[in-house]
């Protein structure tokens, strides 16, 4: 106790008096015996805003379950699906009911004395202190007062049914019932985590984030496309080169114009100058992620925009390589290694023919030179990305929610890969001069990161961040990456396939043993009797037959293909893994059609569940890591109130 006097005296300005200790030490206790409350795990979103919307607006089906738990003897089917919709989406759901509904205060009395025994339900897990942070503050006494007072209770009924009636008769019906609806998505599950790849290929990563903003309990281990993206706020031009690229592959542009106010505009009129006569065939983009056709005129200038972008980023790339030869990547720099007296380019020592030899803007005897025009044109690029509020607050949400890594309640979480030798150690990377594997890996790569953002630093270490950036986007050693190379340059260029072909690192080909997995949780000191590592990255192929869970249960694989262009690979539309009281369940999402099905049509994301794991008694509080933090908060507590008892901290 003398050793912790003086931090025992700043914990008694907090309880003052014996009272107040014992009333925290009985709340804590408590709260140790409450189920284990739900973990969402989702993963490679890829900018599917609204099939992901759909799937945290009902909860992963979670939703649809505790209404027919709760009403399987009262509603029919169709009722409901009625009743989910309204869950899902409040606002839009009563405009269409009220034009059709000739009673609507019929229909408020029975939606409320549904939505408020259901909500009672989604509640019981949590502390009443939990449930009040999560009201809506217009209405958070009502809905107190209805949570916690039962309507079969004689000397209640009039009470509440007063409570009900006095909702309608002032007209607020409508808003009560949208803020019990939105309470009962936020207490469908506790605690999200999001394993990385918010960016790229979808249209609406910037809606993405604006959303993720309002959840109070969520982590975000960073992406690869994450990265890019934070490398491209960061100035660094290759990163921004590639941005631009993604989103012309797949006719994306809509994040970056109406998303983060970025014009591309100096690109469009560069582009459609330079390659006025080029059919740039290699460069028409993908469009399953915009739902839509385009014109022939559109197609054309997303075209020529796509490949004059991808020339740039192919020379801002080889400058960097050039600049850092300690990533070992000069092989890389295709640029320099094009003959262009017979049109040929080499890559790992073997010749190949170029399918495409239109490249006014490439100086053969210094190939990776931009010309004045796309040395202009990037300037105002980076100046656009660099001034951007709405981009610099989503880097900044991504910075302070995410991290390379995390762990929680023995799950170890990462995007990608922990780079491995052939027999399965972990294997050794240079990150700025230093050799590090494994965890201190991980962390020296966040901290090259973090620099990069670091507004203490100089100017010239911030760049070297930044430039790092670009290296975990495509470095073969990058835990971000983690393959050969990222054959772009070949698919564009080289029409046969074997140059195409990327490598994947030991960790994608060990990580089926379980030996292997241990020594990774060893490494990163993940302790506990059931203990997992869980990542994305690599899209599960389950229409090949391909299990998304390895190692004998030890790691989980949760990429199943938000995005549209992934769904022909994996043959669903992504996963939630899902982790409550009674263990792991595997949530398999199916396409998901729209936004306006769902509302209008009662349409819901189907959705089949596969147990991976069920741990053979309820897990609690006490079992989690919260427990172990509300441990330690108790132990404070009795040496506080044995102080007061004993003298040695009067109280108040």
């Amino acid at each position: 106790m003398k050793d912790n006097l003086r931090y025992l005296r700043l914990l008694a300005s907090q309880f003052p008096t014996i009272s107040s200790v014992t009333s925290e030490i009985i709340n804590l206790e408590a709260i140790l015996r409450l189920p284990k409350p739900t973990e969402h795990f989702m993963a490679d979103l890829h900018g599917a805003n609204a099939a992901f919307q759909h799937v945290l607006r009902n909860a992963s089906g979670n939703i649809k379950r505790k209404v027919k738990e709760r009403f399987q003897n009262e509603l029919k089917e169709e009722e409901i699906k009625e009743l989910c919709t309204l869950i899902y989406y409040p606002e839009e759901k009563l405009e269409i009911i009220k034009q059709k509904e000739d009673n609507l205060d019929e229909f408020y009395e029975l939606t409320l004395n549904r939505l408020i025994p259901l909500c009672r339900d989604m509640s019981s897990k949590y502390t009443r202190s939990k449930v009040r942070k999560s009201l809506p503050e217009d209405f958070a006494y009502i809905i107190e007062e209805l949570l916690h007072e039962s309507s079969d209770s004689h000397n209640k009924q009039h009470y509440y049914n007063g409570i009900v009636k006095t909702i309608i008769e002032t007209r607020c019906a409508d808003q009560f019932i949208t803020a019990m609806c939105y309470l009962i998505q936020r207490l469908a599950f506790d605690q999200l985590h999001i394993l990385g790849d918010i960016f790229d290929r979808g249209p609406g990563a910037h809606l993405i984030l604006d959303n993720l903003s309002n959840y109070r309990h969520i982590d975000i281990q960073w992406g690869n496309h994450d990265m890019l993206w934070m490398g491209a706020a960061a100035g660094n031009l290759a990163c921004i080169a590639t941005v631009l690229r993604l989103s012309l592959r797949y006719a994306n542009t809509r994040t970056l114009e109406d998303g983060y106010g970025i014009s591309l505009m100096s690109l469009a009129t560069f582009a459609m100058e330079t390659y006025a006569d080029d059919p740039c065939e290699a460069f028409i983009p993908r469009t399953e992620s915009i739902g839509r056709k385009l014109s022939e005129k559109d197609l054309r200038l997303l075209s020529q925009m796509h490949k004059a972008i991808s020339v740039i980023g192919f020379k801002l790339e080889g400058q960097l390589y050039k600049a850092h030869p300690e990533w070992g990547m000069q092989n890389r720099n295709l640029l320099e290694k094009i003959n262009f007296q017979n049109n040929t380019v080499e890559v790992d020592g073997i010749s190949y023919q170029l399918t495409d030899t239109f490249l006014p803007t490439v100086n053969p005897d210094n190939p990776c030179q931009l010309s004045d025009g796309e040395a202009m044109m990037m300037r105002r690029l980076r100046h656009s990305f660099e001034m951007s509020d709405r981009l610099r607050k989503h880097i900044s949400y991504l910075l302070r929610k995410g991290a390379m890594y995390g762990i929680y309640n023995s799950n170890l979480l990462f995007h990608a890969s922990v780079p491995l030798n052939e027999d399965g150690t972990l294997k050794q990377v240079v990150v700025d001069g230093e050799k590090v594997a494994g965890k201190t890996l991980m962390q020296r790569v966040e901290q090259m990161v973090r620099l990069a953002f670091d507004h203490q630093a100089t100017k010239q270490e911030r760049k070297k961040g930044a430039d790092y950036i670009w290296y975990l986007w495509c470095g073969p050693d990058s835990p971000l990456f983690d393959k050969s190379k990222m054959a772009t340059f070949e698919r564009y260029f080289i029409a046969e396939k074997q140059p195409h072909e990327e490598i994947k690192g030991n960790y994608y080909k060990l990580r089926n043993d379980e030996t292997v997995c241990d020594r990774i949780l060893d490494n990163f000191g993940v302790v506990g009797e059931h203990k997992h590592i869980i990542n994305g990255h690599v899209p599960v192929h389950v229409s090949q037959g391909e299990n998304p869970i390895k190692a004998n249960g030890k790691l989980m694989v949760i990429d199943g293909g938000f995005a549209a262009p992934f769904h022909e690979t994996t043959g669903i539309a992504g996963y939630t893994l899902v982790y409550h009281s009674r263990g792991f369940e595997l949530v398999q999402h199916e396409p998901f059609s729209s936004t306006a099905d769902a509302i209008e049509r009662g349409i819901d994301i189907r959705s089949t569940t596969q147990i991976v794991e069920m741990t053979g008694h309820r897990k609690m509080v006490a079992d989690t890591d919260k427990g172990a933090e509300l441990r330690l908060q108790i132990q404070d507590l009795k040496q506080l109130l044995d102080a007061y008892r004993k003298g040695i901290i009067k109280g108040k």
